[in-house]
């Protein structure tokens, strides 16, 4: 996929901090439920994808981009880089667009019950047009590498696969044991992050959290600070870097979920009642050469969350969590490593957070834990006002 420090889409935009420690119930009360922004009264222009909210829409044009490997000008005006009015201006490419979006609609609805069973990347693969050639290359090369985010149980579960429980056990046990984690309550933490909206320069990091569910990141990026916050009940993201026609963006649906789950996994020793309907015996998965154990759980949402551990020390590498558009469905893979011990507890200084949007990084530097930390620095932030001199 093509990225530049222009990109735009910010509707799969994740908190991108998921650290692991755990705790008792934070003793602040969470705002009330705020209402997510609709996609109608914030912008102009739009006829087909229409009764969304502002977070859903964008992650529809994430998925677009995903899977025709295309940036927002690629399909707006090019002045829409610049101007956000332009990106209401129609082109050819938006036309054909709306045209495919209704088609592939016509055709879940016609065979398959209006499941979303064919999507665009079902026949672009990350392509601008569909191929309708079989490629011999492709059939004869050698084949890529299985991707491990995409493995399932196909018939009955693997015989011999450790249960959900045994593997959680495992986790908690390589982390510093039950007892050790229940004693970190909050902790704040320093280090670098970067990303397509820093345009991938490093710039400063915190981040705050505070059990059992309240996540707050502050990146300190050129253009004014970015802050992506959850009080655990409400998300909210800063537009700062990014040419949104609004302030804050009220995270819902799938990105709210997964908003929850970060916060949630900051604090281990309740992973098993994050998500329902635990499943295990997966065939064998490598990542990085490295075998995993997967287990799959299930969100509100009733999208699956795949989460692997490494065979060997139990600690986990990788969460891919998905989020369902108007017109498919976007995956968020998040990658752990660098663990370091603090205060008896292990937690990766290092992760990766990769989306249909783009995709960044975050290492941390320090971490301090059971700091008091007051209600406030969970709440809805407020806008960003624009360092000037910044474009």
């Amino acid at each position: 996929m093509k990225f530049t420090s222009k990109r735009v889409i910010v509707g799969a935009l994740v908190i991108a901090v998921t650290c692991l420690l755990a705790g008792t119930p934070a003793n602040g009360q969470s705002a009330p439920e705020e209402k997510p922004q609709m996609a109608d009264d914030i912008f102009k222009n739009v006829q087909v994808l229409r009764g969304l909210t502002v977070d859903e829409f964008m992650g529809t044009m994430g998925f677009i981009a995903a899977s025709l490997s295309m940036n927002c000008i690629d399909c707006h005006s090019v002045e829409a880089a610049s101007d956000v009015t332009k990106y209401a201006v129609d082109t050819p490419v938006k036309q054909t667009a709306r045209k495919m979006i209704l088609m592939v609609k016509s055709i879940n609805a016609a065979n398959f019950g209006g499941k979303q069973t064919v999507t665009c990347y079902s026949c672009h693969r990350s392509g601008n047009a569909p191929k309708a050639i079989p490629s011999l290359a492709e059939q004869y090369g050698t084949p890529p590498p299985e991707d491990p985010n995409e493995v399932e149980i196909v018939g009955e579960p693997r015989s011999g696969a450790p249960s959900a429980d045994q593997v959680f056990d495992k986790y908690i046990q390589a982390l510093g044991g039950a007892q050790q984690l229940a004693k970190l309550t909050s902790f704040v933490a320093k280090g670098t992050y970067e990303g397509f909206d820093t345009g991938d320069e490093k710039a400063p990091v915190e981040v705050y959290a505070k059990a059992p569910d309240q996540l707050t990141a502050i990146v300190h990026i050129p253009q004014g600070d970015s802050i992506r916050t959850y009080d655990g009940r409400t998300g909210w993201m800063t537009s700062t870097g990014t040419l949104l026609p609004l302030p804050v963006l009220v995270l819902a649906g799938g990105n709210l979920e997964g908003a929850k789950l970060d916060a949630e996994l900051c604090f281990p020793t309740q992973i098993k009642r994050t998500l329902a309907d635990w499943r295990t015996g997966f065939p064998p998965t490598f990542i990085d050469d490295k075998e995993v154990d997967v287990v799959q759980g299930t969100s509100a949402a009733k999208t699956p969350v795949k989460l692997y551990f490494d065979k060997k020390s139990g600690l986990l590498v990788r969460l891919v969590r998905y989020t369902n558009t108007a017109i498919g469905t976007n995956p968020t893979q998040v990658d752990y490593s660098d663990y370091r011990d603090v205060a008896g507890v292990k937690m990766p200084f290092h992760y990766t957070v990769t989306w249909t949007d783009g995709r960044s990084t975050t290492d941390l530097s320090s971490v301090q834990p059971n700091l008091p930390l007051d209600a406030s620095k969970f709440a809805k932030p407020a806008p960003a006002a624009r360092k000037a001199g910044t474009p």
